[in-house]
């Protein structure tokens, strides 16, 4: 599992992280235990379900399978289970056993919008980006869902996979007004207004979230080449000697050997 997969399912698995918006460490919120759990089946199925979870965002696929299987032993209808398969199956991109799970997740529990959350993102990296959209809507206009940011930051992003730039930007600063720290729809619309030359502005978006985290290899280089197209040479030469330095073997770092701007 690469680090781009652990830092989505990260994001996916937990409420609140950075990587689906929230950006304020607001906890962690077991987005695959939501359902209540009202039996010694359901509480052992819950209990297995978040366990895996955790081993899921560790990077250990197999035991997160594991403990997904020991929960539906428990209890074969609990949807979280299923859920918390897809998104170990979508990791190790077993398309078609993420596809079942998902689909017996939302057939168990049709209005959990963590699910249809999840299997938006699914729908969204299997090529499906409209269809996508669907899910994150349904997920984030649940009036129950305590993080709709994070849909609404999904459908953003994959808006942006089809050119739909127009909604990419609506969708991300509604997942910007629900959570104003939310560093990965501010990185996202700094992307946009990069694309279609408004570079100030990419900047003012990058330099927001300069002071509310240490920015990650793409911000870096997002300044890097928003600097580069304002003709500020000192604050590239600067950027760009810390993209090398902090991040060495990074994509961002090659592409800058590689002098692949855009």
């Amino acid at each position: 599992m690469n680090k781009t997969t652990v830092i989505i399912l990260t994001g996916l698995l937990l409420a609140g992280c950075t990587a689906t918006g929230s950006g304020s460490g607001q906890g962690a919120q077991q987005a695959v235990s939501a359902q209540p759990a009202a039996t010694d089946q359901q509480q052992r199925a819950k209990v297995h379900t978040e366990l895996g979870s955790l081993y899921l965002i560790d990077g250990r696929s197999a035991v997160a399978l594991e403990e997904a299987r020991i929960a539906l032993a428990a209890d074969s209808n609990y949807a979280p289970a299923y859920n918390l398969l897809g998104l170990t199956h979508m990791g190790l991109n077993e398309t078609q056993l993420a596809e079942d799970n998902f689909q017996k997740a939302l057939r168990l529990a049709p209005g959990d919008p963590e699910i249809s959350n999840n299997y938006g993102w699914f729908l969204c990296q299997s090529g499906r980006e409209q269809l996508s959209i669907n899910y994150f809507l349904a997920a984030a206009k649940n009036p129950l869902y305590a993080t709709p940011t994070k849909p609404y930051t999904n459908a953003g992003i994959c808006s942006m996979r089809v050119k739909n730039d127009k909604a990419a930007e609506e969708y991300l600063s509604t997942a910007l007004r629900l959570s104003p720290g939310n560093a990965q729809a501010m990185m996202g619309l700094a992307d946009i207004a990069y694309q279609q030359g408004r570079f100030k502005e990419a900047r003012q978006w990058t330099a927001d979230i300069e002071r509310m985290m240490e920015p990650t290899s793409d911000v870096v280089w997002m300044i890097v080449r928003i600097e580069r197209k304002l003709g500020n040479r000192e604050a590239e030469a600067r950027y760009a000697t810390q993209l090398r330095r902090r991040f060495p073997g990074s994509v961002e770092q090659r592409m800058l050997t590689q002098g692949k701007y855009d």
